[in-house]
């Protein structure tokens, strides 16, 4: 499994840094980083903390790259907690790309469709704050 992190060549502490800071690279900045992301953050502050840190951090992000419309707020959480959930099965590996080879499901961008209907993380409402998963409970 290749992974397509725009982020590769930087330091788990540096990503954490560079996010903190908003000096990570939007251009370079893709859906496998975002999980990387949200496991280091979660490794490093705990589920509920790394939702908020993640949360503030990533609204900045869009915001700082001209493209605030494509924060979404639900979309944030629902990734960051079922990274939670894979790291509470799977907590002892300090290495993301060994452990993203057991959790391969979340570097597949459609995983949310398994629960939300179409549709329903574009809303406002989703954009704005939490809608909760109407198909299936978050879990891997």
């Amino acid at each position: 499994m290749e992974l397509n992190l725009g982020t590769a060549s930087l330091s788990d502490h540096a990503v954490l840094l560079a996010f903190e800071a908003c000096q990570l690279d939007p251009a370079k900045f893709h859906h496998d980083d975002h999980i990387r992301l949200a496991w280091l953050c979660v490794r490093r502050y705990g589920a509920l903390e790394a939702e908020a840190k993640l949360l503030d951090g990533i609204r900045n992000f869009a915001r700082r790259a001209g493209v605030p419309q494509k924060f979404m707020y639900t979309t944030t959480v629902a990734w960051t907690r079922l990274v939670a959930a894979a790291q509470t099965a799977d907590p002892v590996t300090d290495n993301f790309s060994e452990w993203i080879q057991s959790h391969p499901q979340l570097l597949d961008r459609t995983l949310l469709a398994n629960y939300y209907s179409p549709g329903r993380l574009e809303t406002e409402e989703a954009r704005s704050g939490w809608v909760a998963p109407d198909i299936a409970p978050l879990c891997l």
